[in-house]
């Protein structure tokens, strides 16, 4: 009995003193880029990745295969690393984050193991040594050397720089400790960050770093800094200095107002300087053009105060951040483009990008700097590519207030729905049998006209004008197509559906029909071709006027009815058409 006791208690005392070492190895993250199931190769593999990468590890894992890691690492630095080493390259695709718990035996570097010679560790490759007890390890390493008392540490830290200082608040701002402003001063919020810090790579949390953990943060910090080469750039021609991350990027052109810094790998980092002479109006106008460009997604936050901006965006593939200002009568700024998956990266080199960013007085980019080499292309902006709606529709104003009635295609969908590129709308009212939506402004609108319905059934073979933008907002301006009213009904005798005869293009759809007095006699539908037929090219099909205007009515929406009207001249239903038609923009 008393043997079985002892047993339970020294089992019991084992486990407890194993307890720490666990919730240490939980707490710690290695970044495996390779396993091999031979001592050679895997030695050999670790030699060859020590020749370009630090902190690399070789461990005999439970399984029996030898692993090749990076580390040892916080859970959000392994994280954040290996996305960097992914884009540039360094390491396997198929690199993963681990916690080092299948990890037994070192075996790289070649010193890991205490009392055991090269001769040895050689001899392992036919016969595997027996794995050495932590504690011989332990036993036989080195004593770490004494620390700094906190006193200590305060005295030295006194002798630091101004600018040392403030590196030390950009290294912990980089490692997601510190998010106040880079000033040197060690109030209360850096000291915070120090502690958090020093919790978070097991110290003690003073709040006060010694001379010790400011080398380690620094090395850490610079030795990320190096890998993404982020180092001053002066542009003379665009009058800015700035520190980009010049291991990914390298300038290729200018394009005005841009100039263009391409990624050093496929699908990599971009960056972009912006450079042009204006004003406050010219400020406020970049800040819209820049949205309706391809590298800034919609989704993100964005603020435009009175001289300056900041634009933010990402979508499934990309993210990027611009920022903004006038200073000395010129716009200068810059955009950083970056792959998703490099988010925590990226976002730290923005922050540093804005802070480091200098205007050069007296010099702006040329406004015609570029347009020799440049690409030209009504989809692209001084060389970046504009955003293109998912489809683009006809709509028209049928009230004061800007309320636009479309087709029930042109707003099916859709994430974001624009009228005329320029002010957001949302759905209102939807009616699949007439095949029609309702979209209502988010923001006060007053149309210069809206539409006015023909009270009546229209006279059959009379002429019609179909109002669009023909052609998905390249004209700028609304269209008129002439043609015939073929028949009051469809072609299976459907009574709200008006037959046309009009070469109508696909942005028409959603326009009104018009008669030659200018009312209102139909909404243009979609050409549908589901049932296999293939209708003659100027076969086209609206929703009556009739039914539609009895639908907004019930629904609160006080349309105007025409009134007797002798036909107009073709400009003048011009010129009405322009007033109430509107261009409908799908966005995705």
């Amino acid at each position: 009995m008393k043997n079985f006791v002892l047993s339970v208690l020294c089992s019991v005392l084992y486990l407890c003193a194993a307890l720490p070492d666990r919730a240490a190895a939980q707490d710690t993250a290695w970044i495996q880029v390779e396993a091999h199931p031979d001592l050679r190769t895997a030695r050999e593999r670790a030699r060859i990745y020590a020749t370009e990468l630090d902190r690399i590890h070789a461990f005999r894992m439970t399984t029996g295969w030898y692993a090749i890691a990076i580390g040892p690492l916080s859970a959000p630095q392994a994280e954040d690393e290996l996305q960097f080493l992914r884009r540039s390259g360094a390491v396997p695709g198929d690199s993963y984050v681990v916690d080092g718990g299948q990890y037994r035996r070192q075996f790289w570097p070649m010193d890991a193991q205490a009392g055991t010679t090269a001769a040895d560790q050689a001899a392992e490759v036919t016969e595997e040594a027996p794995e050495v007890p932590a504690a011989t390890v332990e036993d036989t390493a080195p004593a770490a050397l004494p620390d700094e008392t906190p006193r200590e540490a305060r005295a030295n830290e006194r002798r630091l720089s101004a600018e040392e200082r403030r590196d030390l608040q950009r290294a912990l701002q980089w490692f997601g400790f510190y998010s106040a402003g880079i000033d040197g001063a060690f109030g209360p919020g850096t000291r915070r960050s120090m502690a958090a810090w020093q919790e978070a790579n097991r110290h003690e949390p003073t709040g006060i770093l010694t001379t010790r953990q400011r080398a380690e943060l620094m090395e850490n910090y610079t030795r990320v800094i190096a890998r993404l080469g982020m180092a001053d750039i002066r542009d003379e021609a665009a009058g800015i200095e700035i520190r980009m991350p010049t291991a990914l990027v390298a300038f290729d052109r200018y394009e005005a107002p841009f100039a263009h810094y391409e990624p050093k790998t496929q699908g990599g980092v971009r960056v972009a300087l912006i450079s042009q002479e204006g004003n406050r109006a010219t400020l406020h106008g970049l800040y819209e053009i820049m949205q309706t460009l391809e590298i800034v997604p919609l989704e993100g936050p964005r603020h435009k105060d009175r001289d300056s901006f900041l634009l933010t965006g990402r979508n499934d593939e990309i993210a990027s951040y611009t920022h903004a200002r006038l200073v000395d009568g010129a716009v200068k700024g810059f955009t950083l483009i970056w792959p998703r998956g490099m988010d925590t990266t990226m976002e730290r080199v923005s922050e540093i990008m804005r802070e480091s960013f200098t205007a050069i007085p007296g010099q702006v980019l040329d406004d015609a700097r570029g347009v020799e080499v440049a690409t030209q292309s009504v989809d692209l902006m001084a060389g970046l590519e504009i955003r293109k709606p998912e489809r683009a529709r006809s709509g028209f104003y049928v009230d004061d207030r800007g309320t636009v009635l479309t087709s029930l295609d042109a707003a099916r969908q859709c994430g974001r729905i624009t009228i005329d590129n320029a002010y957001e709308a949302e759905l209102a009212l939807s009616d699949a049998e007439l095949g029609i939506a309702v979209l209502r402004p988010k923001s006060g609108l007053a149309p210069m006209g809206h539409a006015a319905f023909t009270p009546g059934t229209p006279r059959l073979r009379s002429e019609i004008a179909v109002a669009g933008y023909s052609y998905a907002g390249l004209l700028g301006a609304p269209t008129l197509t002439f043609g015939t009213l073929a028949d009051i009904q469809g072609l299976s005798g459907e009574p709200n559906m008006r037959r046309l005869a009009v070469l109508a293009q696909p942005g028409d759809t959603g326009g009104p029909v018009l008669d030659t007095g200018g009312a209102v006699v139909g909404l243009l539908m979609p050409r549908d071709e589901g049932d296999g037929k293939q209708l003659p090219e100027d076969v086209r099909f609206a929703s009556a006027a009739e039914p539609i205007a009895d639908l907004l009515r019930e629904n609160g929406i006080e349309v105007k009815t025409a009134e007797p009207q002798t036909s107009m001249a073709p400009e003048d239903l011009t010129v009405l058409a322009s007033h109430i038609t509107v261009l409908v923009s799908c966005w995705n």
